[in-house]
């Protein structure tokens, strides 16, 4: 890297927040109100939903969704994105919650912050493009399935232990449930809250049907408030929330907090990170007209938002997938729509504190339940089990580590298992292929081998393709081999040390050896593995296969008449 590339990279000028990033034309901020107004409706059940299966609690759900909600809209790359507590980041959250305990919140959610904010700066935000489909979609498969086990104790009145594996938690819930049923001893709690799970989630589900603008998950929340509180049902409700937000306070920092921190901090930013660029870039393909968006100052955003959000007391935030798409949808034309969304937040903190505090936990669970299910759609699902058996492995394999171990590791696994299978088609389609001379048979052609490389000379392929040369040139006992290597897309190290080393073991049996055609981009490559070397003389190297099977054939004749080879080879 250059001089100038490395101040270019420092310059973060086009990271910044710019004036045209808004439209303030009367038509516009109209459009911009109500696509807000419709998102912060739909957004405040999740962010209450979200804070409470995190284990932070319902009120920094809240302040996530508006602090972060905010500062991401204005710094972030997208002029879509609508960003806050999400379903993916309160499943991470949940068990160093459980481990550090919620004092440990505020400083991951920092830390977190700053790694996104560095990532942003250094210009990672491409590396996003590198993660295969099946494995984002296995993650986000394994990510619903997560949610939804998580709300299972809540929906049949169990208490959960936190920290648990959420997949045994779920079923020793259902076996528990099950087992108070059979007894009678199944209390009214339990009952009211297995009745408002099945509410809300069938409000949700029926509602969308009647009219497509109605907020279907506020309005079953409302219904399943309405209902507890005329009823006097004995339901565990969010209870009290504060009616402000809070004064930003700086985490206690201390290196050994930072250090029994960092890699949970690590995994949140690398989630945080994966989860706000796919958002984003689903944002700008579903826009009208389509949309770009700059995925360095995206980090930039959410590494920001999540820094405020720990001040404030909240939880890590990103970009949010089914708010972003509302958000769209409804006619979002700047980011100003996710600036009204926070507001709208704020606006409920400030003036409806005491009716939110009253909603049941149970109803937060039914919406978390059916939010689970949209996240990952059947057809999607079947896409990517029926597109190739690599791909569907890849899926399933990063879906169940997702469930039954950790996120993280769950892309890091994906990751591997989408590279081999990668690698094996790559390897496959890399061949080596015996061709006839072209013209006119000449007398001895029979001692001339011409062999086409294909594809790519990597470390996958390297050895099966030097031993089908081999083996070939030794069986026919040929005089000459001709490697035509202008076919070959990609080389790397191990490809052209494994050329070095067929030129070396034919030569080492008296089998000449003729290149033919190697690429300007290969030929630094090969001279510095010592592939050009290896080869007896420096006219063994030809640009034109005619060249090179004329050459071959003055070596086969020479041969036939007992000439010294090495004296032809002086001569041209």
């Amino acid at each position: 890297m250059t001089v100038r590339d490395a101040l270019a990279r420092l310059d973060v000028r086009d990271l910044l927040p710019r004036r045209d990033d808004y439209d303030l034309r009367p038509r516009t901020i109209g459009a911009d109100l109500l696509a807000g107004l419709t998102v912060g409706i739909v957004a405040l059940p999740l962010a209450l939903a979200f804070g409470v299966s995190s284990g932070v609690g319902p009120a920094a759900g809240l302040v996530t969704a508006v602090v972060a909600g905010v500062v991401a809209a204005v710094f972030g790359g997208s002029r879509f994105q609508v960003s806050g507590p999400t379903g993916a980041m309160a499943v991470i959250l949940a068990p160093i919650v459980a481990e550090h305990g919620i004092a440990s919140v505020a400083l991951v959610t920092l830390l977190g912050g700053l790694i996104v904010l560095l990532a942003g700066v250094l210009r990672l935000g491409r590396a996003v493009t590198f993660i295969p489909w099946p494995v984002v979609e296995g993650f986000t498969l394994g990510i619903a399935a997560i949610i939804f086990l998580q709300q299972v104790p809540a929906a049949v009145g169990q208490e959960a232990a936190a920290g648990g594996n959420t997949l045994l938690t779920a079923v020793r819930a259902i076996t528990d449930a099950a087992g108070a049923l059979d007894t009678l001893a199944l209390d009214a709690a339990s009952l009211w809250s297995l009745a408002i799970v099945t509410l809300v989630a069938a409000l949700m589900l029926v509602l969308p049907h009647l009219h497509a603008a109605i907020p279907a998950s506020l309005v079953a929340v409302v219904a399943a408030t309405v209902l507890t509180q005329a009823t006097g049902a004995s339901v565990t409700t969010i209870g009290t929330l504060p009616d402000a937000l809070p004064v930003p306070v700086l985490p206690g920092l201390s290196a050994t907090a930072v250090g029994d921190l960092l890699g949970a901090a690590v995994a949140i930013a690398a989630l945080a990170a994966i989860e706000s660029l796919l958002s984003a870039r689903v944002a700008a393909s579903i826009a009208p007209g389509g949309s770009v968006y700059q995925p360095d100052r995206e980090l930039v955003g959410q590494g920001l938002a999540s820094v405020a959000s720990g001040l404030f007391g909240g939880m890590p935030a990103t970009g949010a997938i089914a708010r972003t798409a509302v958000n769209v949808r409804s006619g979002a034309r700047t980011r100003l729509a996710a600036v009204v969304h926070a507001l709208v937040i704020l606006a409920v903190i400030y003036l409806a504190t005491g009716p939110v505090g009253r909603i049941p936990l149970a109803a937060l669970a039914g919406v978390l339940m059916v939010t689970s299910f949209r996240m990952i759609g059947a057809g999607t699902i079947r896409a990517v089990l029926r597109s190739t058996r690599s791909d569907a492995a890849t899926f399933v394999v990063t879906a169940v580590i997702t469930v039954a171990f950790d996120l993280i590791e769950a892309v890091q696994i994906g990751l591997v298992v989408a590279a081999f299978f990668a690698l094996r088609r790559l390897a496959r389609a890399s061949s080596v292929h015996r061709e006839p001379l072209p013209g006119l048979a000449h007398e001895g052609d029979e001692r001339i081998a011409l062999f086409r490389l294909d594809g790519a000379m990597f470390f996958g392929a390297s050895d099966r393709i030097l031993g089908e040369v081999t083996d070939t040139s030794v069986r026919e006992n040929v005089l000459v081999v001709i490697l035509r290597l202008s076919q070959l897309g990609m080389v790397d190290a191990t490809g052209a040390r494994a050329l070095a080393e067929l030129v070396t073991a034919l030569e080492q049996r008296g089998i000449t050896v003729l290149a033919k055609g190697v690429q300007p981009q290969h030929l630094r490559l090969m001279t510095t593995v010592g592939m050009l070397d290896e080869l007896r003389h420096e006219s063994h190297l030809f640009n034109t296969l005619d060249d090179a099977v004329t050459h071959a054939r003055s070596h086969v004749h020479r041969a036939a008449q007992g000439t010294d080879i090495a004296q032809l080879d002086g001569r041209r």
